[in-house]
């Protein structure tokens, strides 16, 4: 039997206040920290040692988790170089050309969407993505709702929510859960492409009566909702300026390609392993390379200052849009006895407090052993904490369950983990709530955002619910 002690209670009830004030829509930050300071002034009986605890906590968070932050930062760092040689807009421009009808374009528009935000995540492939191709689809009688529609089920829906190639999502997960990055990454991939094929589908099947013939009456009539939105900068391009944007909007493609060939191989071959962050690692450095040299072609007497700049973009990015889930990751990483002895500073051999993983086999017999129940509560806690409309915020005790649950219910603690990771980047990440990113994708769709939310739900939930089954069933 485990025993309780005051210091489980205390973290037990700072896990259903940060629960409750994600249902209220409001910042979990300082609710995370405030029972971070609780748990340690309690678990220590020291008041000096309770504030060196909430330090410790976010200082941990911030060592296990500052690769997602360098990876974030290298990415950005490539898509600014690439935006000054106005190579990001050559990369896209060439698919208005197969956009036709409306039919097409709605599947061309989440095909691109999903392939940038892979690589970019959806924030800048929205901007992207709008100002060069809605246009383009509008005017081939597609629907400005349904633009939103793909572009958000693609990019803040499937691609977000399995996060494979830069893994940030599946390191989150994974680490509260204690388990393989890969074998998170994995399964979310998995589930991603079954909840967003899905969700695609029934979405496209609800508007096509809609799509019409294509007309520029379309694009005039759109054009007259809302001021233009704006575009990415342009500027006057030599010849040899103009060379130098194609070959990079056609060689960053190509490697991104080749890299996601090889972690596939990878993936399915016993001879070669991308263990860990080993696959992030492998797109950072090559994003590094490719950022150096699209800065240099683009001015390499300037070079050495800009590549500084555009780190440093990267990092303000990373920071701005990450930064509040370490001290998150922190509390929730006391309910594992290998991240609460790196916080307390518990000597070797000695056991350090599991206080999650401690409550759950202590209420283990209050528990249906029942993988459908312990699946769709994952997916429904997942769903929870997305509503702060970050989706990335919960995903440190959505992993942290799932490594609690799987003993007592039979289910792969990876398995549970991608479940409530879908079911949190689906809601948060910006598909079923006004609140989230989907703004930005109303914003260049020109349509009401809570209409957005209202065309995505049936479809994003029917996704979910599918996903959810096969997981369980199968994997």
């Amino acid at each position: 039997m485990v025993e309780l002690t005051l210091a489980h209670w205390v973290y037990l009830a700072g896990t259903v206040l940060i629960i409750l004030t994600m249902l209220f829509r409001q910042n979990v930050l300082v609710p995370s920290l405030f029972m971070t300071f609780l748990v340690g002034i309690v678990y220590t009986g020291s008041f000096v040692e309770g504030l060196q605890t909430t330090f410790s906590a976010s200082l941990v968070a911030a060592a296990e988790l500052f690769n997602i932050f360098l990876i974030i930062t290298v990415m950005t760092a490539l898509l600014h170089a690439l935006r000054s040689l106005q190579a990001d807009i050559r990369m896209v421009r060439p698919f208005g050309y197969v956009m036709k009808s409306g039919h097409s374009s709605f599947w061309v528009l989440a095909l691109i969407t999903y392939g940038i935000s892979l690589f970019f995540w959806p924030t800048p492939a929205v901007p992207l993505v709008g100002a060069i191709l809605i246009p383009v689809a509008v005017r081939a009688g597609l629907p400005p709702v349904a633009t939103g529609v793909a572009i958000a089920i693609a990019g803040q829906g499937m691609a977000l929510s399995s996060d494979y190639m830069i893994k940030i999502a599946p390191m989150l997960t994974a680490t509260a859960a204690n388990v393989e990055v890969s074998a998170v990454a994995d399964k979310a991939l998995i589930l991603s492409l079954i909840t967003g094929i899905t969700a695609l589908i029934l979405a496209y099947f609800r508007i096509r009566k809609l799509i019409q013939t294509p007309s520029t009456r379309h694009l005039d009539a759109w054009n007259a909702t809302h001021s233009e939105p704006t575009a990415p900068a342009s500027r006057a391009q030599s010849t040899r300026d103009q060379s130098t944007s194609m070959f990079f909007a056609i060689a960053v493609p190509l490697t991104f390609l080749a890299i996601m060939i090889y972690m596939l191989y990878a993936t399915f071959t016993d001879g070669v392993t991308l263990e860990g962050g080993a696959g992030a690692a492998l797109i950072g450095g090559v994003a590094v390379l490719l950022m150096i040299a699209a800065t240099v072609a683009y001015n390499w007497r300037q070079s050495l200052n800009q590549v500084s700049d555009h780190l440093v973009e990267g990092f303000v990015f990373a920071f701005r849009a990450m930064g509040p889930v370490i001290p998150i990751a922190g509390f929730f990483f006391l309910g594992s006895g290998e991240m609460s002895a790196k916080i307390f500073a518990i000597e070797e051999g000695l056991q350090a407090p599991s206080f999650l993983f401690q409550l759950v086999e202590a209420g283990q017999q209050f528990i249906p052993e029942n993988p459908f129940f312990a699946g769709f509560g994952l997916l429904l806690v997942g769903m929870v904490t997305g509503l702060d409309g970050s989706g990335f915020s919960g995903l440190p005790l959505v992993g942290a369950l799932s490594g609690a649950l799987a003993p007592s219910v039979g289910v792969d603690p990876a398995t549970l983990g991608a479940i409530g990771q879908m079911g949190a980047v689906w809601v948060g990440g910006g598909t079923l709530i006004a609140w989230s990113s989907i703004v930005a994708v109303a914003g260049f769709a020109r349509v009401s955002v809570v209409e957005l939310v209202r065309q995505c739900f049936i479809p994003v939930m029917a996704g979910l619910i599918l996903s959810t089954i096969v997981a369980i069933l199968f994997f």
